[in-house]
């Protein structure tokens, strides 16, 4: 049996389109959400357009980098706000998953046009912060959309240099790299790979000197990155703009890709002519990520249709279609970011509800709340009564009343112990999963429990 269970929902002020788990032991328990919002120049929300991505659209893009720690131990306050920094609109941010000058780094797209590093200082005794490392604007009226580290493959240490695969919204993908002695960003190549926005640029984990790309011309492309003035093929095989694509980290020649046409595709990198598997799943596929621990595991973030939990082993052993394991939509919002924690998640109690305290100097009491205005999302569809299928949602949704909040805004100041590889050993069940979803319109950051028993 499988089930997902919401356990707690921020309101992230601006519309939130980007969330991402620290990969690196000590930091696992660090989560950044990103933001990205249009409004006109005199102050009010503006139209946002089709794309949304004009760059001489008379519109501000505003955007606000979130760093919030999860402690597990704490009931009350698990996941409290430790940084928020104002920026150019966010698309798309990652993390490296290698340490690099003995730091995290963080690599954001922005609306600006540029590639943005930070680097994480602090420790469990000092406070976490993102600090601004480097920046490269990638050129002129652009902005960046998608960006990919080379180390996404866990055990890839002697991977050097360190790269990054970038895209834009004129259709160019730009090969940076990432100097270890002193971090910052250098260009290596750009190149034009597609008609209009290049939506989406990834790494090959297995072999770096390879990219993937997707625009909305609804090509899907392969690159040498030491030629690329050809790329190694094009499919049309997506009937609409490919928005989603990811390596996967466990098993060589596998990769996913997901696009406008509401279709995930499983290929097999070793004959690009026809993908292994399509799976549809009724929405904009925005963004994909495969499981840190199961390697069939896929999670999509799949706009209007919410999210859902695709178990891909007979994918990619049978070439059938991949189960949906689970599949949730929050009404009057669009799914743009999900990700998968690195965390090793308790078997779980039972809880009380929870609340997200902010912790940066100068947090306001109206700040500190949890999204209320949301429609109640029914955790109890039925996604297959198929006894080795997937089974039913089970509904645990405890958001905090007004009184509960007031009750809860003090600051955590006894930190519990996060959350990680080595914590928790005795209780620690592999079977449970948190995962992170962020929207459009509700704006709002949800945490899920995902169990199978």
């Amino acid at each position: 049996m499988t089930g997902a269970r919401l356990v707690l929902a921020v309101d992230t002020e601006l519309t939130a389109d980007s969330v991402e788990w620290c990969p690196l032991d000590g930091r696992r328990h660090l989560l950044a959400c990103g933001t990205y919002e249009l409004r006109k120049p005199a102050g009010g929300l503006g139209a946002q357009s089709q794309s949304g991505l004009d760059p001489d659209e008379p519109q501000i893009r505003l955007g606000r980098l979130y760093l919030y720690s999860f402690h597990e131990d704490n009931f009350t306050h698990p996941l409290v706000e430790v940084q928020r920094r104002d920026t150019s609109a966010i698309l798309d941010m990652k993390w490296c998953h290698i340490p690099v000058a003995g730091h995290a780094l963080l690599g954001l797209a922005n609306a600006s046009g540029s590639i943005e590093l930070f680097r994480l200082v602090g420790s469990e005794e000092s406070r976490f912060e993102l600090q601004p490392l480097s920046s490269l604007a990638l050129g002129e009226h652009c902005l960046a959309l998608s960006l990919d580290w080379s180390t996404g493959k866990t055990g890839r240490a002697g991977d050097r240099p360190w790269k990054i695969i970038s895209s834009d919204s004129g259709g160019q993908l730009h090969l940076l790299t990432v100097d270890e002695t002193e971090p910052g960003l250098q260009k290596v190549s750009s190149w034009q790979a597609h008609h209009f926005e290049a939506w989406i640029a990834a790494f090959d984990y297995w072999q770096t000197e390879t990219v993937y790309s997707g625009g909305d011309d609804g090509l899907l492309k392969g690159w040498d990155t030491r030629a690329p003035s050809e790329p190694v093929f094009s499919s049309a095989r997506h009937s609409m703009g490919v928005c989603s694509i990811q390596s996967s980290p466990h098993r060589e020649h596998v990769l996913a890709t997901g696009s406008y046409d509401e279709h995930v595709l499983l290929w097999d990198t070793r004959n690009t002519k026809q993908p292994c598997a399509d799976t549809p799943v009724q929405g904009g596929v925005w963004r994909l990520r495969w499981h840190p621990v199961h390697q069939h595991l896929l999670l999509a973030a799949c706009m209007h249709s919410g999210f859902k939990i695709l178990d891909c082993h007979k994918a990619m052993e049978e070439r059938q279609e991949a189960t949906v394991l689970v599949s949730h939509a929050l009404p009057n919002s669009l799914v743009y970011g999900a990700d998968w924690s690195w965390l090793l998640v308790r078997s779980p109690p039972p809880v009380p509800s929870w609340s997200c305290p902010q912790s940066h100097p100068g947090a306001r009491a109206a700040d500190l709340k949890v999204v209320g205005g949301l429609p109640a999302p029914s955790l109890e569809h039925i996604v297959d009564d198929d006894r080795e299928g997937p089974a039913k949602l089970h509904s645990g949704i405890e958001l905090l009343t007004e009184n509960k909040r007031k009750t809860g805004m003090e600051l955590h100041t006894k930190a519990a112990k996060p959350c990680d590889r080595d914590t928790y050993p005795e209780r620690v069940n592999s079977a449970v999963s948190l995962l992170a979803t962020c929207s459009f319109y509700d704006h709002a950051l949800h945490l899920w429990k995902w169990v199978t028993w």
